[in-house]
């Protein structure tokens, strides 16, 4: 089991490498990657300093040394949409989308609620799907933007929608949205995640992406990937194996993992 969606007090995370390297191999990982936020010039409040790199590079370097023959250790960086570009090589990007911009104004989705809503009196006229379509218009782009290996919580919009109050996930032009952009990325090539750090931090029952787009996903012959976007050691595993039979549910029959000679398919 391989988790490749994790972060450390190098950016909002409140565990050191070191310490999230020895809760995957005692929790039986048999492979963890790091992937910081990267430098996001309009908001420093979340992501890793630009002149942190080469440190950050380097811990994770120690920790690969550290754990080899018992934890294979990969380096990555979880690159906005809005970030700058990385001043290091790693084995993987992580694409995703966090704000929505518009007239200069950047709305995170995932802060808090009121924030969306703000945005919809102030930029919307009222109407969500305007501002959900806009959002998936971004996410379409992603990888154009980061070259990422993975997309991120394409969903990441539902985070504050368990009870789906904030927006109707059946809603057409919410549907039209996010296959407009599931079928650019898949087209190119891209792995998306199933990620559970929704579900551990007590937002959702449910992970990103929901069970409606990752149907999606499979009917299009996209690919997937587990990761529980762990802030903490207490969650560097959690309900992977869980979203593995989430996965087959759904149709798919495998998952991309990252080894030394890339991304590699492994059937359930």
């Amino acid at each position: 089991m391989q988790n490749l969606h994790t972060h450390t007090t190098f950016c909002d995370g409140n565990n050191s490498v070191l310490q999230m390297a020895a809760a995957a191999e005692k929790a039986g990982l048999t492979s963890l990657g790091f992937s910081s936020h990267a430098y996001t010039p309009h908001d420093e409040s979340y992501c890793m300093k630009y002149f942190s790199y080469g440190r950050y590079l380097d811990e994770v370097m120690k920790a690969r040394v550290r754990y080899k023959g018992t934890l294979d250790i990969y380096i990555g960086l979880e690159q906005d949409f809005y970030s700058a570009a990385p001043t290091i090589d790693v084995d993987y990007i992580i694409g995703s989308v966090h704000y929505v911009e518009k007239d200069g104004v950047f709305t995170p989705v995932d802060e808090t609620r009121g924030d969306i809503e703000r945005a919809l009196t102030e930029l919307y006229g009222g109407d969500i799907y305007a501002f959900l379509e806009r959002y998936f218009s971004i996410v379409e782009n992603v990888h154009d933007k980061t070259r990422c290996d993975i997309v991120g919580h394409i969903d990441l919009c539902e985070k504050f929608n368990n009870d789906g109050t904030l927006f109707d996930r059946a809603h057409p032009r919410y549907i039209a949205a996010y296959k407009k952009a599931v079928d650019k990325l898949a087209a190119q090539g891209c792995i998306f995640e199933i990620n559970t750090g929704a579900m551990s931090r007590g937002y959702t029952d449910f992970p990103y992406p929901h069970e409606n787009i990752l149907n999606y996903i499979a009917a299009v012959g996209g690919k997937i990937t587990v990761s529980s976007d762990s802030h903490s050691v207490d969650t560097v595993d959690y309900k992977l194996d869980k979203m593995c039979e989430l996965a087959r549910k759904c149709g798919f029959d495998g998952l991309y993992t990252l080894t030394e000679s890339g991304f590699v398919k492994k059937l359930f």
